[in-house]
């Protein structure tokens, strides 16, 4: 199936010279075609350029999209999420209005716990409805790729379940989806400390393993939930079942999280709201994405990640929404993109880079998504027509985007 894509006022996101991330000063290059057309065959990208030099081989397609003068972009894609997940916690959100911080209410037995009680009452076929809900929420927003944790199961019967109910999704779902394994989110209810790092060690993550049902392993290492040791340990049990290393690291204090991630060769670290100057130096040289996540410090007050002295350092930042029931309800990227610009102090084009292809290396998928690029899969949106890129940073709650694509086929609204 030949697609053609036609009248594009701004064609943007574009990669010719097969860059898997940018750092520091690249991230300000988001190259754009004015008048362009794209051409996509069997779901990937097979060529693009100015509308007068589209080609009569090219303009016989099976289908031709008139984008009307809109905006094309790559999908955004989201390395950071909770999305199976059961019920809500608009409770937890009056008590935080009410001044209870996240780690108050983690201690008085919400946050995390509530959210495995209520997982642990559910089927696999409930929480795949829910799930799919939100999928298509963020797919209908310009998500094309999106990373799914477990973490709200902190058993292993019911971690597995999560982690089914994610690869249901991958199976289902017409965007790109990988998965991670968060055993270690908190400890269970019935556990001791150690003796639930044991379990994540020496029984989930070998029952995950034997059924092939994470990408990646990721720890909550962070001030009242897991020290950098127990993260090591469990990222070491993680890579002898093929998982890579994730971290959620900084979010409540320096943890330590990026230390270990960085020993580990971890894929990213992500939160960072707490970071330290000394850490983005630990992050010089490294393989390891710096994933920040505003979302989350808008909707809980906290502060915002260095990120703007990380892109000045010299590294590469991602942005990610970090869509869950209790710190970030939302997986509006294009929204995460504004707070990247007003919060963070990234320019519009380091935000946009910062949720494409950079996201994607955070998932280990920039070879095949997150720019405009020959042989990438066409995983892209059509904006409605709009003043410039710039635009859709600053109208930060204005629905611009008019039609989704997902490898070279539209998803309907």
């Amino acid at each position: 199936m030949r697609l053609l894509v036609k009248n594009i006022k701004t064609l943007a996101g574009i990669d010719r010279h097969g860059k898997l991330r940018l750092q520091g000063s690249e991230m300000q290059t988001l190259e754009q075609i004015n008048d362009a057309y794209l051409t996509a065959e069997d779901g990937l990208i097979t060529g693009f350029g100015t509308m007068d030099s589209l080609t009569d081989a090219e303009a016989a397609a099976d289908t031709v999209v008139d984008a009307e003068g809109g905006t094309l972009m790559p999908s955004w894609c989201d390395p950071h999420t909770h999305i199976v997940y059961a019920g809500s916690r608009e409770g937890e959100f009056v008590d935080k209005i009410r001044g209870l911080s996240y780690a108050e209410i983690a201690k008085r037995g919400g946050g995390i716990l509530n959210s495995a009680d209520l997982l642990h009452t559910m089927t696999e076929d409930q929480l795949y409805e829910q799930a799919m809900r939100r999928v298509r929420e963020v797919m209908m927003k310009g998500t094309g790729c999106v990373e799914i944790k477990s973490g709200y199961g902190l058993n292993t019967e019911d971690e597995l379940k999560m982690l089914r109910v994610i690869r249901r999704i991958k199976e289902t779902a017409p965007i790109k989806v990988v998965s991670t394994f968060l055993g270690a989110h908190a400890v269970g209810r019935q556990y001791t400390q150690d003796e639930y790092v044991r379990l994540v060690v020496e029984e989930m993550i070998p029952e995950v393993g034997r059924e092939h049902l994470a990408d990646y392993v990721d720890v909550f290492c962070d001030e009242g939930f897991f020290t950098p040791e127990e993260t090591d340990r469990i990222l070491e049990a993680g890579a002898k079942w093929g998982m890579l290393p994730k971290i959620h690291a900084d979010e409540l204090a320096s943890s330590g999280g990026v230390e270990i991630g960085v020993k580990r060769n971890a894929l990213s670290v992500d939160h960072l709201e707490s970071m330290t100057e000394e850490e983005i130096e630990l992050l010089r040289g490294s393989g390891t994405m710096p994933t920040v996540l505003p979302g989350t410090s808008f909707f809980l007050n906290l502060p915002y990640a260095l990120a703007r002295k990380m892109v000045d350092a010299g590294l590469g930042v991602a942005v990610a929404s970090d869509y869950n029931p209790g710190s970030t309800p939302s997986g509006d990227m294009k929204f995460i993109v504004s707070l990247a610009c007003i919060k963070l102090r990234l320019l519009p084009a380091e935000a946009i880079n910062a949720a494409t292809i950079n996201s994607a290396y955070a998932m280990g998928l920039s070879r095949d998504y997150g720019s405009i690029a020959v042989g990438k899969v066409a995983n892209f949106f059509i904006t409605e027509p709009i003043p410039s890129i710039d635009y859709i940073p600053y109208a930060y709650t204005s629905p611009v985007i008019r039609r989704v694509f997902a490898r070279g086929q539209e998803i309907g609204f």
